[in-house]
This record gives structure tokens, sequence and C-alpha cells, in this order.
């Protein structure tokens, strides 16, 4: 399992630098900034399981999310996206029966994303995915491990380009870790401890610079 992790990572970045090269370049590089934000529900995936998570919904903590954007565009369809985000994740327990237990995390995250998009000028369709690094700077409940995460994230959407205002985007998005909250070890407990959360964001970003035509 943990081969395979290092394994989608490498993938992915062979990914990005193929996808990038194959595109047309652009005269000049376009540079946005902006910022995002909007609601998550997140849980942890445990193996073996742990009692009173299911169903879902029931394991589940709302939270919500924000944060900078920065994103360079070289080529016509292939741009780079960097993110530095707070994330409000956790998991629950309980049922109707059992009083719930809400575990909170607070994270600081930074996505390194390639970012896709695809349509005309007005409108356009998004794809976001790549990995991303965190550290919980807040445990509420002070039972987690390991306060660092790493993992992948991936989001579609789509945005909407106005001549003076900038850019409207919306964007539903999972992220997976890889990292757990307690050890994974041969000796620990858990196998697998990994947070995991869905995320319904809307974003403004403006350009620094404005796009010119595409090289032949």
């Amino acid at each position: 399992m943990k081969g395979f992790r290092y394994i989608a990572v490498l993938a992915l970045c062979a990914m990005f630098a193929m996808g990038a090269k194959a595109q047309p370049r652009l005269q000049t590089p376009e540079y946005y900034l902006g910022v995002h934000g909007g609601v998550t529900a997140s849980s942890v995936l445990f193996n073996p399981s742990v009692a009173y998570m299911t169903p879902i919904t029931d394991a589940c903590v709302l939270g919500g999310n924000g944060g900078l954007v920065f994103r360079l565009a070289r080529h016509k369809y292939c741009h780079f996206q960097m993110e530095l985000n707070y994330m409000h994740r956790g998991w629950a327990t309980g049922n109707d029966t059992i009083a719930h237990t809400y575990h909170n995390l607070h994270y600081i995250e930074l996505p390194i994303l390639m970012h896709l998009n695809f349509g005309s000028d007005l409108c356009r369709w998004i794809f976001n995915f790549g990995p991303q690094i965190g550290y919980c700077v807040w445990d509420e409940s002070k039972t987690i491990d390991h306060p660092f995460d790493w993992g992948l994230a991936a989001g579609t959407g789509f945005y909407i380009q106005t001549p003076k205002a900038g850019i409207y985007e919306l964007e539903v998005r999972f992220n997976f870790s890889f990292g757990g909250v307690y050890g994974t070890g041969v000796t620990d407990k858990y196998n697998m401890a990994s947070p995991m959360d869905l995320s319904v964001n809307l974003g403004w970003y403006f350009p620094v610079r404005k796009r010119v035509k595409s090289e032949k």
C-alpha cells in the first residue's frame, strides 16, 4: 500500500510534465491571484473499522475551508496552480442511541495542482488534480498522533471569465490523505487511518497579466 502511494504521486508528476509539454505555448505567461472558500464534509477511513461510524453521514464532520490561490499559465489549456488553504477536517462516532463524539482537526494545506480548462473564452470547464501536503495546527480533542499529512486532490467544475471583474469559479473537490492521523505500522492498531473530504468551493481570481494569442 505504501509503495502504491509513492507510485501514484510519481505518475501524477509525470502526467503533469507530459500534459504541459503537449500544449500550445503562450507568447507571454499569464498570472492569476485570487481567493476561494466553501463548505467541507470530512471523515477518516479506518481499517480495521471503528464502531459507530456507519452510515457515512453519521461519521462526517461539516466544516469550512478557504485560502489563497496563485495560477500560472504558460500553455493554453494546462496551467500550474498553487494554493495555501485552511481546512476544517475531522470525523464523528455515534448513532441514534449513542451520543455523537466529534473529532475536529484544523489544517493548513499546500496543494500543488495541474489545472486543465476547456471551452469558450466566456465559460470554461475545469479539472484540478495533484499532490498536497498539510499540517494539523489545532487538534481540538488532542487525540491524533501524526499532525503531518499528505495526499492527492482532484476537483472539477467551471468558471466564468468577465472582461473587467476577473474569473468566478465553482469547483467540487475530493481530497484523500495517504498519511494517517494514527500510526499505521505493522505493530500499530490500524492499517489505515486516512482523512478524506469533499468540498464545494467558490473562487474569484483576477489576472495580473492578460492573455495573448498562443504560438503556432
